[in-house]
């Protein structure tokens, strides 16, 4: 007991170290430009934290596995098949000027449509094969993806830049009109997150004893999935996808706290997450001097992660 309080009590510290030294490191203290610079970046990495913490714990507790991961299901693989279409479509000129509001909220309307009709497809019968839910995610997942490389191959090159340099993770390109808007999405789904923490606690225990508790498994599996779709959609029209953050912030969380309790497990993943975002920011920036992206250093660590945690849980089976 005396573990898991020093751990939940080092984390906020951790993540407070940290945001002090992303705004002050080599500032100057510039509160003119530097500083609310550095501060838009900041706001963008925890609205995209928090996106990644809630929808990766929420998603694994309803599947019922620590290895599932939105990504895996395809949500993200959508949003960047939406991208190669549009950037085909308008040619990337026009898809660099789209009006980001606009375009923000029709990502979003595209991720919701595609959580319901995975909801009706895969959960319809409301049974869980986990084998069952990672074969048809990655088939999904390749199958966008693959049309999206497709797309691109039609692009021209500078339409394809385009298109690349939305892809990839960047704390940079949020405005300050989306990060306000996206604060309001966020806000909300935490909210009901927050407010049916008791009912997600009991999906923890398993559809047939959810059941037996008198929980509507199917109402509450399609609003969770709603909500996983609204929050990726925030997090990749935001700072761009994330790929395994998702799965490598769940399970560094687990073992850190060593909790069951969905509140202390989605506290401590926010905490999580936005610490490994400023800590890659941090290196980019000062470190390999903008020479790397977040992406590159996220994915390469979260999918090593990944990796390692398939064999670990393959050699516990």
């Amino acid at each position: 007991m005396i573990m898991r309080a020093r751990s939940r009590l080092w984390l906020p510290l951790l993540l407070i170290v940290l945001v002090a030294a992303f705004l002050l490191f080599r500032s100057e203290l510039d509160f003119e430009y530097i500083i609310p610079k550095r501060l838009d970046r900041l706001a963008a990495m925890m609205i995209g934290g928090v996106c990644v913490a809630f929808s990766a714990v929420v998603f694994q507790i309803i599947a019922g596995n620590r290895i599932l991961t939105p990504a895996i299901m395809g949500y993200e693989a959508v949003y960047l098949l939406f991208q190669s279409l549009l950037t085909l479509l308008l040619g990337g000129h026009r898809f660099v000027a789209l009006n980001s509001t606009g375009y923000f909220f029709l990502s979003v309307l595209l991720m919701l449509a595609y959580s319901w009709v995975l909801h009706q497809w895969l959960f319809r019968d409301g049974k869980r094969n986990v084998y069952f839910l990672l074969l048809t995610g990655l088939i999904l997942t390749m199958l966008f993806g693959t049309f999206a490389q497709f797309i691109a191959i039609k692009l021209s090159p500078s339409d394809f830049a385009v298109l690349q340099g939305a892809s990839i993770v960047s704390f940079n390109r949020a405005q300050s009109v989306q990060i306000a808007y996206s604060v309001v999405l966020v806000v909300a789904s935490v909210a009901v997150v927050l407010r049916t923490l008791s009912y997600l606690d009991v999906l923890s225990l398993g559809r047939d004893q959810a059941i037996s508790l008198g929980i509507n498994h199917r109402q509450y599996v399609r609003l969770y999935l709603a909500l996983i779709a609204a929050l990726v959609a925030v997090s990749t029209s935001l700072i761009g996808p994330t790929a395994f953050m998702g799965v490598f912030v769940a399970n560094i969380t687990y073992s850190i706290t060593r909790a069951t309790r969905p509140h202390i497990t989605l506290s401590a993943a926010c905490a999580t997450a936005i610490c490994v975002f400023i800590v890659a920011q941090f290196l980019v920036e000062h470190v390999f001097n903008y020479k790397t992206t977040v992406s590159i250093l996220v994915n390469l660590v979260c999918g090593i992660y990944f990796l390692m945690l398939m064999i670990r849980t393959r050699g516990a089976a």
